[in-house]
């Protein structure tokens, strides 16, 4: 199983900017892709953006032109630079692997990072 690691949260006025960290040791060798999810206060989770082993990149229409995910191999993390923060992207933001095995398909998720725009 995945183990899952958040961190790079924290409050933010309106139009500044965080970067998220989401470690997952192995599944770069695993060949996982990994999904950034958010949940506000009160309010379902959702599907933020995604990267694929292959590189491919996928983002919710809410947060197109600012966001942007990345990755790097080496040392099993993702990011998620978040630009021009609105109040309304304040959420816990969790990852989570997925792809076509049982070691990318782990039920676990991480505790999450709280981003707070205000």
């Amino acid at each position: 199983d995945v183990q899952l690691v958040e961190s790079g949260g924290g409050t933010v006025q309106p139009g500044g900017s965080l970067r998220l960290s989401c470690t997952a040791p192995g599944f770069t060798s695993n060949s996982c892709g990994l999904h950034w999810y958010r949940q506000a206060a009160g309010k379902q989770r959702e599907w933020v953006s995604r990267i694929s082993s292959d590189g491919t990149t996928g983002y919710a229409d809410s947060v197109k032109g600012r966001f942007a995910i990345s990755k790097d191999g080496a040392r099993d993390t993702v990011y998620l630079q978040m630009n021009s923060l609105k109040p309304e992207d304040t959420a816990m933001y969790s990852c989570k692997t997925s792809g076509g095995s049982w070691f990318c398909d782990s039920p676990y998720w991480g505790q999450g990072t709280q981003v707070t725009v205000s």
